[in-house]
């Protein structure tokens, strides 16, 4: 799995567990939503001040985006489609 495809998954496993969305996410982090949507498809090259933000917003390390998935955990679940409350 290349560096792009781990942060993708370790990013959209952890919004998923946390229960966040994205575009909840995207707030907390001061960016827009696509962009959270576009790391998550791994479609975005995202820069180390970014995804200090992203770590910071969801009460992480920022080595936690860079680490190896287990091969045996499941594929993170998406969350039900449409807005959430605000927490």
């Amino acid at each position: 799995m290349d560096t792009r495809a781990r942060i993708a998954w370790n990013l959209r496993q952890l919004r998923s567990t946390l229960g966040v969305t994205q575009e909840n996410l995207a707030v907390d982090a001061n960016i827009d939503r696509t962009v959270v949507s576009d790391l998550e498809r791994g479609r975005h090259n995202a820069s180390i001040d970014l995804l200090d933000r992203l770590a910071i917003a969801l009460a992480v390390d920022i080595a936690v985006l860079f680490s190896e998935p287990d091969p045996t955990d499941p594929k993170p679940t998406p969350l039900r489609p449409g807005r959430k409350a605000i927490k």
